[in-house]
């Protein structure tokens, strides 16, 4: 697996990673073993980035990731995590999680953006992680903690990379907005763009890429396939968008391409996948998965030829910027 580095530091990333969202099971239950199986087998076809958070199944996924990992050298994989959210003890629990994960909510989440909060929230996934050190750490979701998280967790995470202790950090979103106005209001070093800009759509291209082009900020591109609407070869009428049902338009778009990947011989999946590429700010490309099957079928993709051609078209049709 090829690697780039994260503008203005040493952290070399590899060029894809493994999301492990699924794992901590997200919408539905993966067996421990399944999940665990999962990071085996994602590492045994030579992916080296591990993407978790406390967020995913409420330390779930983190565990998860450390136990598939544990016994591995430490120095052969890039680690990320994510800060904003401290896992606390629930004091009324329903029987399940309500916030997208299928496990118990015997924990709830506690946001807090502040120093002393993203010092708790590292030493807490060290200890679920079961490593002694964590490569990139992501603010997430800081949507609503825009001043909690420039006064507190961004020169908290900045002294910790200058400490040594971690190796870059960034922020985490699902909006290009406030994405952009860190880029261009703090030192990070990379952004997680989470949707915003894929084959389908490129919000991000207009000023926030720009910007971390111009102040040298690393995107980490991931939800390349929409939440789903791009993940299959024929587009399904229900498919998913943005975790929703897609509206008739955009079930009409990813169709239209779809059939012009086709006609270029290859598939709406890989070209989804490759598409960030096209884009040299992107330095990596981290995919959900959830089973062994999910990682083959990944990595299946990412061989599948995609011809230069193909963009052309796209951008002559006005489908891609």
């Amino acid at each position: 697996m090829s690697t780039r580095t994260i503008a203005g530091t040493s952290v070399e990333i590899p060029t894809l990673g493994f999301g492990a969202a699924p794992i901590g099971n997200l919408y539905r239950e993966v067996s421990h073993r399944e999940a665990v199986d999962a990071v085996v087998a994602a590492w045994d076809r030579g992916i080296r980035y591990f993407d978790t958070a406390p967020h995913y199944g409420l330390g779930l996924s983190e565990r998860r990731v450390g136990e598939a990992l544990g016994g591995r050298p430490r120095n052969e994989y890039i680690l990320s995590t994510k800060v904003g959210r401290l896992l606390r003890p629930n004091p009324a629990p329903t029987g399940r999680d309500t916030d997208g994960f299928d496990v118990p909510d015997d924990l709830t989440r506690v946001r807090d953006y502040s120093r002393d909060g993203v010092m708790r929230s590292i030493e807490e996934s060290l200890d679920r992680l079961d490593t002694d050190r964590i490569d990139i750490v992501y603010i997430h979701d800081p949507d609503d903690y825009w001043a909690e998280a420039l006064d507190g967790a961004v020169p908290a995470l900045a002294s910790l990379r200058d400490q040594g202790v971690i190796g870059a950090y960034g922020v985490g979103m699902n909006q290009v907005e406030m994405l952009h106005r860190f880029v261009m209001e703090s030192d990070i070093n990379v952004i997680m763009l989470a949707g915003r800009y894929t084959l389908l759509e490129q919000g991000a291209a207009a000023e926030l890429i720009p910007a971390c082009i111009e102040r040298h900020v690393s995107i980490v591109n991931v939800g390349v396939f929409n939440s789903g609407l791009l993940s299959k070869n024929r587009v399904s009428p229900d498919a998913t968008f943005n975790y929703e049902r897609a509206p008739d338009d955009l079930v009409g778009r990813a169709t239209e391409l779809a059939e012009i990947c086709e006609a270029h011989g290859t598939t709406l999946p890989a070209a989804a996948i490759a598409f960030s590429f096209q884009n040299p700010a992107v330095t990596s490309v981290v995919l959900g998965m959830r089973t062994p099957e999910q990682v083959k079928r990944n990595l299946d993709l990412t061989e599948v030829p995609v011809p230069g051609a193909l963009w052309d078209e796209l951008r002559h049709r006005g489908l891609i910027l």
